[in-house]
């Protein structure tokens, strides 16, 4: 339910499109038919439904922050390379940071989301860039 978990919050954002979502959700259902969740979202067609559901299903006490963590920062750094202006995706990323589960918005690279775009008050995009950039391959040397 991680990957659903971030593509949940990052449709509430609008940062993904809902048939991304979706393309996921069937390939998930695929894997695991037998999946009782997977099983009532595939048949939910009104999506702010689906992603309720999936944000008050998930056991966050069970939650594998390392595993949502790898998943939301391959998916943020795709947005963040289409993404053309950084003022735009940094409220993005303040209003993501405050929809994650309250406990990993305090770990790393999560807490990142609610500082980076600090410089950006005074006119420095180069280092706004250079957090998020070191935020989105926090995994890539772990």
């Amino acid at each position: 339910m991680e990957e659903l978990l971030v593509y949940a919050l990052l449709l509430y954002e609008e940062l993904v499109a809902e048939d991304e979502y979706y393309k996921r959700l069937d390939e998930l259902f695929l894997k695991t038919p037998e999946n009782d969740d997977l099983l009532y979202l595939e048949y939910e067609t009104d999506i702010k439904k689906a992603i309720i559901y999936v944000r008050t299903h998930i056991d966050y006490r069970n939650l594998d922050a390392e595993r949502f963590g790898r998943i939301l920062m391959d998916e943020l750094k795709a947005v963040y390379i289409n993404c053309p202006d950084i003022k735009y995706f940094a409220d993005r990323m303040y209003g993501l940071w405050a929809d994650l589960p309250g406990n990993i918005q305090n770990m790393e690279p999560f807490q990142t989301l609610c500082y980076a775009d600090d410089p950006l008050s005074w006119n420095d995009e180069a280092q706004t860039r250079n957090i998020y950039e070191r935020m989105l391959n926090y995994y890539q040397n772990t």
